[in-house]
């Protein structure tokens, strides 16, 4: 039907802040630099190119030739570069004020490396919400790339989409491009010839006046099998040569040149929407992953949370740390590691906790500084108490069983309690049956796209897993049956014997700064444990953390008091979660009647000194999940998990104490 059709090829390319070096470099050396110098040779060839400021930097320290390279191609008209979030955040997941922040940063940073104004953006992520068009209008943006399932959402169907559709809230218009699911998975798996086929098919058959290709950078080089497939096999140099063949008829060009030579096809109002593997996995919507992983929704308000001290401060400093800390990898699940890489929530509290600290400088003249602040942080309705000093801040939720679940050691930049929970993904089911399927079928021309890859091991890994009941935070009150051995603890197939773990602590704080005790946070909760024969028997948990100014020390007391008329014999543990590693305590194990532990970090070159006033038996335990990746699925290291129990007669109205002395310092 048309005489031509237009390819619009958008490239995103990306590696997260905190991500290891030597996984930069061998991004950059099997796809990156390679991509760039195929396109490089083929000069009449167009394309929109991405790249994320934290990778952006690395290049421009590591390969300034790259950069120099990338303007050559910038001002012969080949290239036009992609604005969006510099670190990559999740436009959707920060405040509006960073949104632009962000964007201003990014298209300040092109210009100055290429010369370019960049007029479009790549939303990371493809997440889109309408609440994004005024922001993106006011920093200047023209157009955005989603994906075609966006537009299914709203009764379009992708082969029908063609062009670029125009959206407006409030009277602010952006220009929407759909970009291809079928192309997504079919470049650069698919032979050359097929693409080319498929794009005269939509020419001929359906009128289409042109199709968008956006997808990942590393799908060209670092996916598994793409490097030997794309270059060695040379599928990339004989799919640009392809397109160079039927150049009468079918013509790369980029989005902005596409917005001068023609309007917008329709108009269209677009719902809360992602690609299509990425609704699967939030399940339906993005900011769900928020509700799944309570680690990720804790991360994302401290986020939000230190953004504002950083726009009341106006600190530049802060402000850069705080853009680093919204990286998106982290945040959320999907194919990749992502939330399940601990290295990189490292990274992001990293940025948080150096953001504070850039404020703390300015805002403490004297080291001897304490605070309390009393806040809903995390959104719920429930107010959590954040203590802290020049050292240390503490965070606590005391309607979620009165625990610790932010222990940040400033000195090292470093959030000790970043951890994550075991939980029942839908791969693992699906693990042994795809590996066998895999083993079992035909091999398809080309290579196996990422989300097919499946690995024969993969049904080792999740033969026996195992899920906790509870999130694996500090300060958890536990009372134990008799039966509870340290393999069932560690494999959360136990039964609690009480109501404490997860129940409502109320709360009280003192402040006395002229004090040797410093900051006071008492927790105390009454509740029921349940003996042997089934009976109820009501006790109070009264748990008392201090700290003082300037200091290292954490002191925790706690008191059980038999409010009950009968005496009862308890089992009472106190569990504590540190994303540490330490090779003494790698494995399964106990140890009885100590008075003190320490744990020694070499990785973060971090030394933890418990003691304590009575003698406890003691569990120990790692921490492991099982999680998707580019690569299968894999096993990854999260925390030391640790137990410190005992067991005494209570009679009525008695009281049972301990004191506990925590003392973290760096490792010399």
């Amino acid at each position: 039907m048309g005489s031509k059709i237009d390819l619009l090829l958008a490239i995103h390319s990306h590696q997260p802040d905190g991500n290891f070096e030597w996984v930069f470099a061998e991004a950059y050396e099997k796809s990156y630099l390679p991509f760039l110098k195929s396109l490089y040779q083929h000069p009449r060839l167009k394309a929109a190119l991405h790249y994320s400021g934290c990778l952006l930097d690395w290049i421009a320290a590591k390969h300034p030739e790259f950069i120099k390279m990338l303007k050559e191609m910038v001002g012969r008209g080949q290239v036009e570069i992609l604005s969006g979030g510099y670190y990559e955040p999740i436009l959707t997941l920060i405040p509006e004020r960073d949104i632009l922040g962000q964007i201003k940063l990014m298209n300040e940073k092109i210009k100055g490396f290429t010369g370019y104004e960049a007029s479009g953006v790549w939303l990371t992520e493809r997440v889109w919400e309408p609440t994004l068009i005024r922001p993106l209008a006011k920093a200047g943006i023209k157009f955005a790339i989603v994906d075609d399932w966006h537009f299914t959402y709203v009764g379009q169907k992708p082969d029908d989409l063609s062009g670029y559709y125009v959206t407006e809230d409030d009277g602010e218009k952006l220009f929407i491009f759909p970009g291809s699911e079928k192309l997504r998975y079919m470049i650069p798996f698919k032979l050359p010839h097929e693409t080319v086929n498929y794009m005269r098919e939509l020419k001929d058959l359906r009128g289409c006046a042109s199709k968008i290709f956006a997808d990942d950078g590393e799908k060209f080089g670092v996916w598994p099998g793409t490097h030997k497939w794309v270059y060695e096999e040379k599928w990339l140099e004989n799919f640009l040569g392809a397109i160079e063949n039927e150049s009468s008829w079918l013509k790369t060009t980029t989005f902005s040149e596409y917005i001068k030579e023609k309007g917008p096809t329709g108009r269209i109002y677009l719902t809360c929407a992602s690609y299509r593997e990425m609704m699967e996995w939030s399940g339906g919507y993005f900011k769900n992953f928020l509700v799944k992983y309570p680690e990720a929704n804790s991360m994302q308000k401290k986020m939000q949370y230190v953004s504002g001290l950083v726009a009341d401060a106006k600190s530049k400093k802060a402000q850069e740390y705080l853009y680093k800390g919204q990286c998106n990898c982290a945040y959320w699940h999907g194919v990749f590691g992502g939330l399940y890489l601990n290295h990189l929530r490292s990274a992001v509290y990293s940025n948080l906790i150096k953001a504070q600290k850039e404020l703390d400088k300015a805002a403490h003249k004297d080291p001897n500084w304490m605070d309390i602040v009393e806040t809903d942080l995390d959104c719920d309705s429930y107010n959590e108490v954040l203590i802290s000093n020049s050292k240390l801040e503490l965070d606590f939720s005391p309607h979620n069983g009165g625990t610790l679940f932010e222990l940040d050691f400033k000195p090292l930049a470093l959030n000790m309690t970043n951890t994550l929970s075991r939980r029942k993904e839908a791969y693992h089911e699906k693990a042994q049956e795809k590996a066998m399927a895999q083993a079992q079928g035909k091999k398809p021309d080309g290579i196996d796209s990422i989300h097919d890859i499946s690995r024969e091991k993969d049904a080792e890994l999740v033969a026996d897993l195992s899920y906790d009941s509870y999130r694996r935070v500090s300060l958890l009150d536990h009372f134990l049956k008799e039966d509870t051995t340290v393999k069932d603890f560690a494999a959360s197939k136990y039964c609690e014997a009480g109501d404490f773990l997860a129940g409502e602590y109320k709360y009280g704080v003192k402040k006395e700064a002229n004090s040797k005790k410093g900051i006071m946070l008492e927790l105390a909760r009454e509740g029921n444990y349940y003996g042997a024969s089934g009976d109820a028997y009501r006790l109070r948990v009264a748990k008392t953390v201090s700290i003082k100014p300037n200091s290292q020390d954490i002191e925790i007391e706690y008191k059980i008091t038999n409010v009950d008329t009968r005496e009862f014999e308890p089992w009472f543990g106190v569990e504590f979660n540190y994303s540490l590693k330490d090779p003494h305590l790698n494995r399964i194990g106990e140890a009885h009647g100590l008075t003190n532990i320490n744990v020694n970090d070499q990785w973060y070159g971090v030394k933890m000194d418990f003691e304590f006033s009575k003698a406890a038996d003691f569990w120990y335990f790692p921490i492991e999940t099982v999680s998707d990746s580019e690569q299968g699925l894999e096993r990854t290291y999260q925390e030391l998990s640790l137990l410190f129990h005992w067991k005494f007669k209570l009679a009525p109205g008695a009281v049972w104490g301990v004191k506990m002395t925590k003392d973290v310092k760096i490792e010399e």
